[in-house]
């Protein structure tokens, strides 16, 4: 509209110009003047009545400053002279803020948030009839720094820092919900560069190396008795080795002399049962041998041991001839 303005005054000039100069000598002049200014002002005029949307935009069609509902995408559009299209950006855009907070313990965090967002080029009429150009400003910003201080009063500080992606989620679905609203869309967030006051982290350093050296020294004692406890179960198992091999020993020990003893109670039977039927064949042999001597054989054997010589001496009454008769 400005530039149909513009035109206008181009226009209303160069014919006021024209009239003046027209009883003097420069009169031509002036008629050239006017003729000139109603071109420009006309061209300016056309000019106006054509807006360019530009790719990733939506135009909204105002009259007088009045919201219409026409919305223009990319590209050229023709309107009236008195009309004007405003361009929203429907791409992707980024914001980040700079913030100070509080733990739920009261201490002061520094952080730089990021978010990526866009906003639906469907709504994007409603949202500048209802916020206007600078919602960057209006809106988002004071959602952002209201959903990090919001979620950020939920944790402790050494939690802030543990449970950083949670906290990130949690701002940003805070953040869908409440941009929601106003047809602006979440695309993405990220906390950055999440700081605390030195005094704070020079205490929880010390603490973090006083748990490290409380976790290296339960470490270290868990080591050594499970050392104590492994010799304890090598010594006993030792001790169940040596026992079960004298165990073994003495029960082959045991089992040889039982086999031993019956070996040799078999020995002493056989050599019994050996003697016994020695001393029965002899029996039975000098039986058979008794039963078989006769007088004869007897006078026969005598013979064959006799040498043929006779006693010096012979005590008794019989006769020697009788003695020495072997014929009877």
């Amino acid at each position: 509209m400005g530039s149909f303005v513009f035109g206008i005054i181009v226009i209303v000039l160069g014919i006021i110009s024209a009239i003046a100069l027209k009883h003097s000598r420069a009169a031509v002049a002036g008629k050239i003047t006017a003729a000139v200014g109603c071109v420009l002002g006309i061209v300016i005029i056309v000019i106006s009545c054509f807006a360019t949307v530009p790719t990733g935009h939506t135009g909204i069609l105002t009259t007088f400053g009045k919201v219409e509902d026409t919305t223009y995408e990319a590209g050229v559009h023709f309107i009236l002279p008195w009309q004007e299209v405003v361009n929203m950006d429907n791409r992707v855009q980024k914001l980040t803020k700079d913030m100070e907070a509080f733990s739920s313990d009261i201490q002061e965090v520094t952080l730089k948030y990021t978010l990526n967002y866009r906003i639906e080029s469907s709504q994007a009429q409603k949202l500048y009839k209802t916020v206007g150009v600078n919602y960057p400003a209006t809106i988002v910003e004071p959602k952002i720094e209201d959903a990090v201080k919001t979620i950020t009063a939920q944790y402790n500080a050494e939690n802030l820092v543990s449970k950083r992606a949670e906290l990130g989620d949690k701002i940003e679905a805070l953040l869908t919900e409440s941009l929601a609203s106003y047809n602006i869309v979440v695309m993405g967030t990220a906390v950055e560069n999440l700081d605390f006051t030195d005094e704070f982290t020079t205490a929880v350093e010390a603490k973090q190396v006083a748990e490290q050296n409380k976790i290296k020294a339960k470490t270290e004692q868990e080591r050594e008795t499970m050392e104590k406890e492994e010799e304890l179960k090598r010594n006993e198992a030792a001790a169940q080795s040596a026992a079960k091999v004298a165990r073994t020993e003495a029960e082959s020990a045991a089992e040889v002399a039982k086999i031993q003893a019956n070996a040799d109670l078999e020995v002493s039977k056989i050599q019994a049962d050996a003697a016994e039927y020695a001393g029965q064949k002899e029996a039975a042999k000098n039986k058979a041998l008794a039963s078989s001597l006769t007088e004869e054989l007897l006078k026969y054997n005598y013979i064959l041991q006799w040498n043929g010589q006779l006693p010096e001496t012979y005590m008794g009454s019989e006769n020697v001839n009788t003695i020495l008769d072997i014929t009877k």
